[in-house]
Parts: C-alpha cells; structure tokens; sequence
C-alpha cells in the first residue's frame, strides 16, 4: 500500500531501556569487635595489635575452667612442645628460630632465664650444706688464709675451740685474712667484713649470694663463648646471633637435665650417683656435639675438633667466672 504524498513515515521506535533488576538484598555488616586491652578492631579470635584473645567476661566458674583448661592443653601447649625439643632434639630449636620458625616455640632468652632461675632456686634449697669458699689454716711462713672456690667444709682455721662463741671465733680468725694488691684500702676492709659474716654464720651468707650471683654471671658469661665460637666458625661466615641461640639452648638444656640429675642422685646411693654423675657429663658432651652438626651442618672430624677447642676455652673462662663471682659475691655481703 503506498504511502500519501507530503506524508512522512514515522521512524521505528527505539527499544525501551530495560527496567533495573530489582537490587539484592546486602546483609548487614556485623558491627566490628574491639578488643578490650588497646580497642583495635578485632575481626578474628585474637586482636592483631596485642595478641590478647577476644572473649566474653568471666561469667561463672564452668566459663572459667574452660579457659583455664584451655591454656593448659592447646594456647601454651608450646611449653610441652619446646621442652621436649629441647630434651631429645639437640640443635632443632635453634635451626627452627634460625629458619624462622619460632612461633610454635618459646622464646629462647625467655626460656634460658625461666630455666637458670627454676635450676638455682632448686639447688638453693636442697644444697644448704654447700659452701662456696674455704678459710685454710695459715702456712708455717704466717701468710694469710685464702679463700677457695668449691670447697665443701671448713678447714682447720675454721674449727671452734671449747667454749668459744662465734663472735670469738671471728675475732681470733678474721685479723689473719688479708689483702695486699691493688685497691687495698677499698678490698681489704671488705675483706674482713666478709670474713666476719661468714664465721658467724657458718658460711649462708656467701652461699646464698654466690647461688644469686652465678645466673648474672652465666648470662654475661655466654656473649664470650659465642665470641670463641664465632673465631671458629670464621669460614663459612656465620652471624653472631646464631652462635649465641645456640649457646641460649645448649645452656637451657644443661640446667634441666641438672634438674632431673639432682632429683636422681638424692634417691640413689653413692656408687650410683658417681654413675649418674658420669653420665650427665656425658651426655652434656654429646648434647653439645650433636647440636653443632645440626646447627652447622660440619663433618664429626671438624665438629669433634672445634667442641674440643670450645672445652677448653670453656674450662678457662668458666673456672675464671666462677672465682670472679665468688670474689664479687664475698665483696658485697
């Protein structure tokens, strides 16, 4: 059919926009946690500023033995875990710290410190009788009595006389004990101070600031160790730092297995605690060997010579920290 003249044709008309999908329906958000110790946000169970763990306040005794039965088994399950690494795994804590595995493990300054503590209040109170300096007769030239490191009882300068008080007894053996060298004036009234104090009381008072002193020292004492190691282990070049994590868990051991040792040796009789003895030391030597081969991945040759080495540099330097601590500890009564 044509289409008039003059008409115009209308134009196709366009396709209608489609209409908007009805939109989705957002679930609300949660409104965000805050952690009660800093107030940061805390989207998970434990607050990534902190660490404090997000939970409800104590609202009964069951809700509290939960917890508590909780941080027993499972949040420090790695006490377990590093003590028994550290029992039967020698080296593996500090390959892991040095590998950058450290979160499943204690700290080992913090372990180190936890150990040497619990290990000299042990011995504190179950070694009462020890005695940490020795009072010898003067020499038939009349020179002084000296006082000696790891001695167990008094010598004959020490022995009472019937009938003498121990404020007697201090005044009869003091004046005897002198110190001529460097520092006189400053170390020689020390010294009969310290003199004094350890005859009346029979020689606590040393013990109990030699047995205070001696972790300060072991915690000064290993920096020079790892220095002696660090000469050794010059080629292939190792940090500082390795050689006194090492030293921080060799250390950390030593004092647990002196621990169970002194538990031992209480309950056996003598013939057996000589064993035991010998086998503690033993196996502080193979402890220390087995640590550096997997620590330092060396043969047993050059492993067994460089332990030899430290030995002796260990025997020389600890005899020289324990005299040092017993002079310090006396000096400071």
């Amino acid at each position: 059919m044509s289409t008039p003249a003059g008409s115009v044709q209308p134009a196709s008309a366009a396709p209608l926009p489609a209409a908007p999908a009805p939109a989705a329906a957002v679930a609300p958000t949660p409104e965000a946690r805050h952690c009660d110790n800093c107030g940061a946000p805390v989207p998970q169970k434990y607050c990534g500023v902190c660490g404090q763990r997000l939970e409800p306040p104590l609202q009964s005794l069951w809700h509290f033995m939960q917890i508590a039965a909780e941080d027993m088994t499972h949040a420090d399950s790695r006490v377990w875990r590093t003590l028994a690494a550290l029992l039967f795994k020698p080296g593996f804590l500090t390959r892991q710290f040095l590998d950058g595995r450290r979160a499943s493990y204690l700290p080992p300054v913090r372990l180190y410190l936890v150990l040497s503590v619990v290990c000299f209040l042990w011995f504190s109170a179950t070694h009462e009788k020890l005695q940490v300096v020795q009072l010898d007769a003067p020499s038939r030239s009349g020179s002084a009595g000296v006082a000696a490191a790891g001695r167990h009882e008094y010598g004959p300068l020490a022995t009472p006389q019937p009938g003498e008080s121990p404020q007697q007894r201090a005044d009869r053996q003091c004046p005897s004990v002198n110190y001529e060298g460097p520092g006189q004036s400053w170390i020689a009234p020390r010294v009969q101070r310290a003199c004094r104090l350890i005859v009346l009381d029979n020689g606590h008072s040393i013990t109990a600031a030699f047995l205070h002193n001696v972790p300060r020292a072991m915690f000064l004492f290993l920096p020079l160790l790892a220095a002696a190691m660090m000469l050794m282990y010059w080629q292939p070049r190792h940090y500082y730092v390795e050689h006194l994590l090492l030293l921080v868990h060799n250390h950390a051991f030593v004092f647990v297995l002196l621990l169970f040792a002194s538990v031992l040796m209480a309950l056996l009789p003598g013939a057996a605690a000589a064993w035991l003895r010998f086998g503690v030391f033993l196996g502080i030597v193979w402890y220390m060997f087995r640590s550096m081969r997997v620590v330092y991945g060396q043969s047993r040759k050059l492993t067994s010579a460089k332990l030899v080495a430290l030995a002796l540099f260990y025997f020389v330097s600890g005899t020289l920290m324990l005299a040092l601590t017993t002079a310090y500890s006396a000096l400071t009564l």
